[in-house]
Protein backbone atom coordinates (compact mmCIF):
# COMPACT_ATOMS: atom_id res chain seq x y z
CA UNK A 1 0.00 0.00 0.00
CA UNK A 2 2.75 2.43 0.94
CA UNK A 3 5.48 1.38 -1.45
CA UNK A 4 7.36 4.64 -0.93
CA UNK A 5 7.71 4.15 2.83
CA UNK A 6 10.90 2.46 3.92
CA UNK A 7 13.46 2.49 6.73
CA UNK A 8 15.78 5.45 7.16
CA UNK A 9 19.53 4.98 7.54
CA UNK A 10 20.24 4.63 11.28
CA UNK A 11 23.22 6.98 11.08
CA UNK A 12 20.87 9.85 10.25
CA UNK A 13 18.38 8.99 12.99
CA UNK A 14 20.88 9.44 15.83
CA UNK A 15 21.73 13.01 14.79
CA UNK A 16 18.23 14.26 15.57
CA UNK A 17 17.83 12.61 18.99
CA UNK A 18 19.58 15.23 21.20
CA UNK A 19 17.43 17.98 19.73
CA UNK A 20 14.15 16.10 20.24
CA UNK A 21 15.18 15.31 23.82
CA UNK A 22 14.77 19.02 24.56
CA UNK A 23 11.03 18.94 23.72
CA UNK A 24 9.04 18.70 26.98
CA UNK A 25 6.79 15.64 27.33
CA UNK A 26 3.30 16.77 28.47
CA UNK A 27 2.02 13.23 29.03
CA UNK A 28 1.44 11.68 32.42
CA UNK A 29 4.25 9.39 33.51
CA UNK A 30 1.77 6.73 34.54
CA UNK A 31 1.35 4.09 31.85
CA UNK A 32 3.90 5.73 29.55
CA UNK A 33 5.85 3.08 27.63
CA UNK A 34 7.28 4.97 24.65
CA UNK A 35 9.46 8.03 25.19
CA UNK A 36 8.36 11.19 23.41
CA UNK A 37 11.67 11.27 21.54
CA UNK A 38 11.07 7.75 20.21
CA UNK A 39 7.58 8.70 18.98
CA UNK A 40 8.90 11.86 17.32
CA UNK A 41 11.69 9.89 15.65
CA UNK A 42 9.09 7.47 14.28
CA UNK A 43 7.19 10.47 12.88
CA UNK A 44 10.37 11.99 11.42
CA UNK A 45 11.47 8.77 9.73
CA UNK A 46 8.00 8.06 8.38
CA UNK A 47 7.56 11.62 7.11
CA UNK A 48 10.82 11.70 5.14
CA UNK A 49 9.80 8.31 3.73
CA UNK A 50 6.56 9.77 2.39
CA UNK A 51 3.98 9.47 5.19
CA UNK A 52 1.37 12.25 5.18
CA UNK A 53 -1.12 11.18 7.87
CA UNK A 54 -1.17 9.62 11.32
CA UNK A 55 -2.34 6.35 9.78
CA UNK A 56 0.72 6.30 7.53
CA UNK A 57 3.01 7.22 10.42
CA UNK A 58 1.72 4.22 12.37
CA UNK A 59 1.94 1.97 9.31
CA UNK A 60 5.59 2.91 8.75
CA UNK A 61 6.32 2.10 12.39
CA UNK A 62 4.54 -1.26 12.12
CA UNK A 63 6.61 -2.15 9.04
CA UNK A 64 9.96 -0.98 10.42
CA UNK A 65 12.44 -3.73 11.24
CA UNK A 66 13.82 -4.54 14.68
CA UNK A 67 17.12 -2.78 13.94
CA UNK A 68 15.37 0.48 13.06
CA UNK A 69 13.04 0.34 16.06
CA UNK A 70 16.01 -0.30 18.34
CA UNK A 71 17.93 2.66 16.86
CA UNK A 72 14.87 4.89 17.32
CA UNK A 73 14.63 3.94 20.97
CA UNK A 74 11.56 1.70 21.12
CA UNK A 75 11.91 -0.17 24.42
CA UNK A 76 12.11 -3.93 24.32
CA UNK A 77 9.31 -5.71 26.17
CA UNK A 78 10.18 -7.92 29.13
CA UNK A 79 9.11 -10.95 27.10
CA UNK A 80 11.58 -9.86 24.39
CA UNK A 81 9.02 -8.80 21.79
CA UNK A 82 8.96 -5.26 20.46
CA UNK A 83 5.80 -3.41 19.36
CA UNK A 84 5.79 -0.08 17.59
CA UNK A 85 3.51 2.75 18.82
CA UNK A 86 -0.06 2.52 17.59
CA UNK A 87 -2.00 5.16 15.72
CA UNK A 88 -3.79 6.15 18.94
CA UNK A 89 -0.50 6.49 20.85
CA UNK A 90 1.06 8.65 18.14
CA UNK A 91 -2.09 10.77 17.83
CA UNK A 92 -2.33 11.43 21.59
CA UNK A 93 1.34 12.43 21.79
CA UNK A 94 1.10 14.83 18.85
CA UNK A 95 -2.18 16.35 20.03
CA UNK A 96 -0.78 17.57 23.37
CA UNK A 97 2.71 18.40 22.08
CA UNK A 98 4.22 21.88 22.45
CA UNK A 99 4.46 22.76 18.76
CA UNK A 100 6.73 25.76 19.33
CA UNK A 101 9.23 23.65 21.30
CA UNK A 102 9.28 21.02 18.55
CA UNK A 103 9.69 23.69 15.89
CA UNK A 104 12.61 25.20 17.81
CA UNK A 105 14.28 21.78 18.17
CA UNK A 106 13.96 20.90 14.48
CA UNK A 107 15.09 24.39 13.47
CA UNK A 108 18.18 24.09 15.68
CA UNK A 109 18.95 20.70 14.14
CA UNK A 110 18.73 22.04 10.59
CA UNK A 111 20.77 25.14 11.44
CA UNK A 112 23.51 23.04 13.03
CA UNK A 113 23.56 20.68 10.04
CA UNK A 114 23.95 23.67 7.72
CA UNK A 115 26.67 25.13 9.93
CA UNK A 116 28.55 21.83 10.00
CA UNK A 117 28.34 21.55 6.21
CA UNK A 118 29.78 25.02 5.66
CA UNK A 119 32.44 25.06 8.42
CA UNK A 120 35.92 24.73 7.04
CA UNK A 121 34.87 25.60 3.50
CA UNK A 122 36.59 28.97 3.70
CA UNK A 123 38.67 30.67 6.43
CA UNK A 124 36.03 33.38 6.80
CA UNK A 125 32.31 33.04 7.40
CA UNK A 126 30.44 32.97 4.11
CA UNK A 127 27.78 35.59 3.45
CA UNK A 128 24.34 34.02 3.48
CA UNK A 129 21.29 35.09 1.51
CA UNK A 130 18.25 34.51 3.71
CA UNK A 131 14.66 34.66 2.50
CA UNK A 132 11.86 35.52 4.92
CA UNK A 133 8.49 34.27 3.71
CA UNK A 134 5.15 33.12 5.07
CA UNK A 135 3.02 30.20 3.93
CA UNK A 136 -0.25 28.59 5.00
CA UNK A 137 -0.08 24.87 5.78
CA UNK A 138 -2.54 22.71 3.86
CA UNK A 139 -2.69 19.69 6.15
CA UNK A 140 -4.06 21.21 9.40
CA UNK A 141 -7.10 22.82 7.76
CA UNK A 142 -10.37 21.33 9.03
CA UNK A 143 -14.01 22.28 9.08
CA UNK A 144 -14.40 25.28 11.35
CA UNK A 145 -10.64 25.76 11.72
CA UNK A 146 -8.36 28.09 9.83
CA UNK A 147 -5.13 26.94 8.23
CA UNK A 148 -1.99 27.37 10.29
CA UNK A 149 0.28 30.09 8.96
CA UNK A 150 4.07 29.93 9.36
CA UNK A 151 6.72 32.60 8.87
CA UNK A 152 10.09 31.10 7.97
CA UNK A 153 13.68 32.16 7.30
CA UNK A 154 15.39 30.01 4.67
CA UNK A 155 18.87 29.86 3.16
CA UNK A 156 18.79 30.50 -0.61
CA UNK A 157 21.60 28.25 -1.84
CA UNK A 158 20.43 25.03 -0.18
CA UNK A 159 16.91 25.28 0.98
CA UNK A 160 17.41 25.01 4.76
CA UNK A 161 14.93 26.49 7.23
CA UNK A 162 16.96 28.16 9.98
CA UNK A 163 14.06 29.79 11.84
CA UNK A 164 10.30 29.39 11.84
CA UNK A 165 7.36 30.70 13.86
CA UNK A 166 3.61 30.27 13.77
CA UNK A 167 1.67 33.43 13.00
CA UNK A 168 -1.12 33.63 15.57
CA UNK A 169 -4.71 34.24 14.56
CA UNK A 170 -4.92 37.78 15.97
CA UNK A 171 -1.55 38.95 14.60
CA UNK A 172 0.16 39.11 11.21
CA UNK A 173 3.57 38.31 9.72
CA UNK A 174 4.89 41.81 10.40
CA UNK A 175 4.67 41.34 14.17
CA UNK A 176 6.79 38.18 13.95
CA UNK A 177 9.53 39.54 11.68
CA UNK A 178 12.03 40.72 14.31
CA UNK A 179 11.33 37.93 16.86
CA UNK A 180 11.98 35.40 14.07
CA UNK A 181 15.36 36.85 13.07
CA UNK A 182 16.66 38.15 16.43
CA UNK A 183 18.15 34.80 17.59
CA UNK A 184 20.15 34.47 14.35
CA UNK A 185 23.64 35.84 13.72
CA UNK A 186 22.95 38.07 10.72
CA UNK A 187 26.13 40.17 10.49
CA UNK A 188 27.11 40.43 6.82
CA UNK A 189 24.09 38.48 5.57
CA UNK A 190 21.60 39.59 2.91
CA UNK A 191 17.93 39.36 3.91
CA UNK A 192 15.16 39.21 1.29
CA UNK A 193 11.43 39.55 1.97
CA UNK A 194 8.23 40.65 0.27
CA UNK A 195 6.59 44.08 0.35
CA UNK A 196 4.64 43.29 3.52
CA UNK A 197 7.82 43.65 5.61
CA UNK A 198 9.13 46.73 3.79
CA UNK A 199 8.56 49.04 6.75
CA UNK A 200 10.90 51.64 8.22
CA UNK A 201 11.22 49.95 11.61
CA UNK A 202 12.33 46.65 10.04
CA UNK A 203 14.79 48.36 7.70
CA UNK A 204 16.46 50.31 10.53
CA UNK A 205 16.68 47.21 12.69
CA UNK A 206 18.25 45.14 9.88
CA UNK A 207 20.84 47.83 9.16
CA UNK A 208 21.90 47.84 12.82
CA UNK A 209 21.86 44.03 13.09
CA UNK A 210 23.30 42.82 9.79
CA UNK A 211 25.86 45.55 9.12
Amino acid sequence: MLASLGPLDTGRIADLRPYLDSVPDPRSQRGRWYSLTAILLVCACATVSGAKSIDELAEWAARAGTEILEAIGIRRHLLRWRTSPSRATIGRALKCLDGDALDHAVGAYLADRHRAATDGATPQRQRRIIAVDGKALKGPARAGRKQRHLLSALIHDRPVTIAQAQVRAKTNETAHFKPLLEPLELAGDIITFDALHTVQDHAKWLVRTAS
